[in-house]
Parts: C-alpha cells; structure tokens; sequence
C-alpha cells in the first residue's frame, strides 16, 4: 500500500475515528486504525467491538492495498505535521514509513486480517434527520442516563417508535428526560431501542451542524450513516420500562420561567451547598420565585426572580445538580415549571417536544 493524502484531511478523518480506541484493548489490533486503499479513496475504520466507526477520504493511491497502525501514534504525529501532505508506505511485514515534509516515521503495524469483521445485520426500521435535530435531542436527554450496573436497560437511551412518533428517552429511576416529534415517514415496524449511552454519546460527537443521518435499527445492532461517517452499535438488549407511568396526567399549577435568569439564580446560590447530598429550596410566593440553600459548613444563600404566579405558596426542595440539567441542556427562551404540590412529580417543559420529570426531595 502506497498513497499520498492531505494533512488537514487525514487529521479530520483521524479525529473522527479514534475517540473509541480505549487506552487498553483487549486485542492489540483494536488499538489500531484500519486503513483501506482502493481507487482514490483511503478508508479508515476503528472499533472497540461493541462501536465500530468507518470514514473516508480521497487519496493519491500508487499501490492498493490495506494494513493497520497504531491509531493514537499516528493522530499523534498529523496533529503535529506542518506540510500540506503526509505520505503512508506500508511494506509486506506491515511496517509503514509516514512522512510529511522533514518528519520521517516508521509504525510498526499489524495485519488487516487480525481487524474484526464488520457484523451484518437487517434493518428492522429506518429513519432519517437532520444531523444538527438528532444531536440536540441527544443532548437534551443524555444526562439522565443511570449510571447504576443493576439496571443494565438503563444505561442507554430509548428510541421507541409508535404511531408515527418518534421518542427519545433517558432515565434513572430518580428523574426522566424525553423528546417526541413527529415523523414525515419511516421505514419498517414500530418499536423499541435502547441506544448504549456510550454510543450516543460518540454519535453526538460525529454529527455536523449540516446534513443529514439515517437510522438502521435492527434487533441487535443499528448504524448511523451521515455523508462522511458510519457508526454501528450493539445494542442494549431487554425491556425499558414504562416511563409514561412516572408522568402525572395534570397538574395544577403552571409557570412561565426565563431559562436563563432561573439558572442563574439557581447556580449562583448553590454555591452556599456543601455536598452533593444538600438541596435547594424554592419558594412560589405572589409573583416571587424564592431560591435557598443552607449549609452547616459555609451558611446560607438567597435570591429571588419575579415571575407571573398568585397561586398559594409552596415550597419545593431539590437535587440542585437534577434540577439545573433541563435548563442548562436546554436552548429554549422560556421553560414551562408545571406542579401540583411540594411533594409530587414536577415536569419542566421546554418546547419542541421536551419534558423533563424530577422528583422533589423530602426534607426534615
């Protein structure tokens, strides 16, 4: 294999494909880069076995052919190269010379033959957004994945199909995190996916601003194909569990919030709090938002925002952190605070489909 590639795009196309490669790979050829050379085209291709992310650029190609090297070493060097072009020279023991400019390297690689097959799957359903919409529902919810082992289902994100709805959910038992919008069309049955969040997360990452992505979801495995990536994943396998169970049917009380100016507040007297343990109270009072939080170690803090409200007071303590999530993951102007009493569910509501549920914390 012998080719010629441009720094710059070598760099982007390395940038998109090495972020899984772990710093200790169970295999020594996972911690490697494939690279394909065929026609004018370099195709390079990481996994970790669980997410596998495949990209490509044009090249000047001499000789076809296919290796892998070191992925982290060789990001390490087009980081740091100053030419315009980088040169790769992989000979038959799979050593490759690199060069760019005065830098001259040898890599010392592995056979292509040792890289993990690809895994074929059918697609059960498919769908398409644009790639700035999904990367926002995925931000929007991420947060509230658990991170508790016992609950293996959820450590991933839903992605639950019905009635021509598409919805996007994130929980941990303690608060719930979701999107729903509405498809033009899709492709294959309804149903549900749970979306390991590692790979969410690395699929957030590679999504672009402009563009498009389509969905493949089969039983065990989906990919995500944009016009320069494909990422496929294994899926969480078993049953998410009925989160519409968790979302009270009304609510009684309902108040207009600047998203900004609440978070704010809310950060500014958190400061007082001492550990993660601690709350932060907040006070409905005649068109007063209250906020306060007290600590044994530091004091107290106190501030307030004016706000539309003549319904009786009620106090509700929080999980500060739980609390700020939806505000800060959110983009939207005005936040709707929706609750009954100082006990109950709350849903915070932030437009284009998103809803938020936390519980309040019992305080003595």
């Amino acid at each position: 294999m012998k080719l010629t590639v441009p720094t710059k795009n070598l760099h982007k196309a390395l940038q998109k494909v090495t972020n899984i490669i772990g710093t200790r790979s169970t295999l020594p050829v996972l911690a490697n880069v494939m690279l394909e050379a065929e026609g004018k085209t370099l195709t390079l291709t990481t996994t970790d076995l669980e997410v596998r992310i495949t990209t490509k650029v044009e090249a000047e190609i001499e000789v076809e052919g296919k290796t892998t090297i070191p992925a982290k070493k060789l990001q390490s060097m087009v980081d740091r190269f100053e030419a315009d072009k980088v040169s790769l020279d992989c000979n038959e023991n799979h050593h490759t010379q690199v060069t760019c400019g005065t830098a001259d390297f040898r890599l010392l690689g592995l056979p292509s033959d040792d890289f993990p097959l690809p895994v074929d799957f059918k697609a059960e359903k498919t769908l398409k957004f644009k790639e700035m919409e999904l990367s926002r529902i995925l931000d929007q919810i991420s947060y509230a994945v658990s991170m508790d082992d016992s609950r293996k289902v959820l450590h991933g994100i839903l992605f639950s199909i019905k009635e021509n709805t598409f919805t996007a959910v994130a929980t941990d038992g303690k608060r719930l995190a979701l999107v729903e919008k509405i498809l033009d069309s899709f492709d294959g049955s309804e149903g549900d996916t749970i979306v390991p969040l590692k790979s969410a997360t690395e699929l957030k990452r590679l999504l672009e601003k402009e563009g498009e992505v389509t969905l493949c979801i089969g039983n065990k495995q989906a990919s995500f194909e944009t016009a320069e990536v494909v990422m496929t994943t294994k899926l969480i396998e078993g049953n998410y569990p009925n989160y519409r169970q968790v979302i009270p049917n009304s609510f009684s009380k309902s108040v207009e919030i600047n998203r900004t100016q609440f978070l704010s507040k809310l950060e500014l007297v958190a400061i007082a709090l001492a550990d993660s343990n601690a709350y932060i109270k907040l006070t409905y009072a005649a068109n007063k938002l209250q906020f306060e939080a007290t600590s044994n170690r530091y004091g107290k803090g106190v501030d307030y925002i004016d706000i539309d409200y003549s319904e009786e007071e009620i106090n509700i303590s929080f999980n500060p952190v739980f609390l700020s999530d939806p505000f800060r993951h959110s983009d939207a102007d005005k936040i709707n605070f929706k609750m009954n009493d100082g006990y109950s569910p709350v849903a915070v509501e932030g437009g284009d489909g998103f809803l938020y549920v936390i519980m309040p914390m019992r305080n003595k």
